[in-house]
């Protein structure tokens, strides 16, 4: 048996070098505590491409030279957008007491007696190293880019994943040797698995993602540890197992779950692993539909105990509301949260066009199209439509106030400037006039 502590997507960087180091610096000093023997960092250890002088290097470098001091240290090619080549070459320098390996190539790699690591010349082993205390089979992401030359565009996902599969595959003679040598075997990779279940609750279904639980488990090797997916999960199959670790912090807003590190121990034939909780941020998010409610997010400020943590709020609102949302006031609101991020959502204003109405003739016929789409009665406005193409301004106000006159509405004539008048109420003078006034 040997205990292995795995570490995965540290996703160091400026923006999140406060939540991965306080995370990562709880597990490496858990894992010493603990007495790991080996320890594996399966890929995505930064965020992304970073320069040599920032303090994210820095402090990733002091924590993976911890680990060093007191265990070999693997560590796996991640994502190139997040861990571009050549990026963990650096770590092979550290010089600790133990060295680091860095996989960034398809192989295999035997943790010796010594506790000095040796590589296969190829893809893997001819046979098991004599003095093995345990064979890693490294799967370092692979360059899709490489395939789509290949196969074209449209089947890179696919054949990825048929390759992968063959290549799995072909790990399984000399697994099973390490075995019967009774010499633990571990796989290590970065990817997606299908079916897979992301940290937001989203499954990962498709053929274009690398992995299925079948091939990696046809690799038969006894633990299978694997990066990428932020929510730790696992598949078992006659004692062997297959997990995801999870990301070491909670980096984003509405992912699930703890936050951890896996520590196994791995023997020629058994496995097993505990799952240990990293002290991640808490993330809280308020939803509203409508505008928000500083009530309620006073209340819970108060009642769910929000100091210190991470509050995201997201709103939607119809366009002519966009500018009642009071922002100052709902982060005055959240004072006494760590970070306060607002969202917003503006359902823009939709207009509808009568389809052809650019084609009609006449003003008439537009007037007539217009109003079988909004659902408008035609009639009366093409009643007023025709008064306006025949009489004067002057004739269309003389009739309408001589039907005012007839209605029994009192017209108030308006005095020189500068006179003062008292204006009767004529209010239900007016109700009557325009219950009984035809649309103008």
């Amino acid at each position: 048996m040997i205990r292995i502590a795995q570490f995965s997507d540290l996703h160091y960087s400026q923006k999140n070098l406060m939540e991965a180091d306080r995370c990562f610096g709880f597990a490496v000093d858990e894992a010493i505590r603990r007495g790991a023997e080996v320890a594996v960092i399966s890929g995505d250890s930064t965020d992304h491409a970073l320069d040599v002088h920032s303090p994210a290097v820095e402090r990733l470098a002091r924590q993976v030279r911890r680990l060093a001091d007191h265990c070999p240290v693997l560590m796996l090619q991640g994502t190139y957008s997040h861990e571009p080549p050549g990026t963990l070459a650096i770590f092979r320098l550290l010089g600790g007491r133990y060295g680091v390996h860095v996989a960034d190539r398809i192989a295999q790699v035997a943790l010796l007696s010594g506790r000095t690591w040796r590589e296969s010349d190829g893809w893997r082993f001819d046979r098991v190293p004599d003095d093995a205390r345990v064979v890693f089979t490294c799967v370092p992401t692979v360059n899709k880019a490489i395939v789509a030359a290949s196969v074209g565009a449209a089947d890179a996902g696919v054949a990825l994943g048929q390759e992968l599969a063959a290549l799995l595959a072909g790990y399984g003679a000399i697994n099973d040797a390490a075995r019967q040598a009774r010499v633990p075997t571990v796989g290590v990779s970065h990817g997606t698995v299908t079916g897979c279940i992301t940290e937001h609750g989203v499954p990962m279904a498709g053929f274009d993602h690398e992995f299925t639980s079948g091939a990696l488990l046809s690799a038969r090797a006894q633990a299978f540890m694997l990066g990428h997916i932020h929510r730790h999960q696992h598949w078992e199959q006659e004692g062997r197992i297959v997990a995801y670790a999870g990301s070491i912090g909670r980096f984003h807003h509405g992912e699930s779950g703890d936050k951890s590190f896996v520590l196994w121990e791995v023997g020629a034939s058994m496995t097993r692993f505990e799952l240990v909780p990293t002290p991640a941020r808490r993330t809280v998010d308020l939803f509203f539909d409508g505008k928000p409610d500083l009530g309620r997010i006073e209340a819970a400020m108060t009642e769910d105990g929000l100091q210190g943590a991470w509050v995201r709020v997201r709103w939607t609102v119809a366009d002519e509301e966009r500018h009642e949302v009071d922002r100052a006031a709902i982060k005055r609101a959240l004072a006494g949260a760590a970070d306060v991020q607002l969202e917003g959502r503006i359902v823009p204003i939709v207009r509808s066009r009568a389809e052809g109405i650019s084609r009609c003739a006449s003003l008439s016929a537009k007037v007539s199209a217009w109003a079988a789409v909004t659902g408008a009665k035609a009639e009366p406005l093409l009643a007023d439509l025709e008064r306006l193409s025949h009489q004067a301004p002057e004739q269309i106000a003389a009739d309408v106030l001589s039907r005012g006159d007839a209605a029994g509405t009192a017209w108030t004539k308006l005095p020189p400037l500068g006179e003062e008048v008292a204006v009767p109420d004529s209010r239900p003078a007016r109700a009557a006039a325009e219950t009984e006034t035809e649309p103008f």
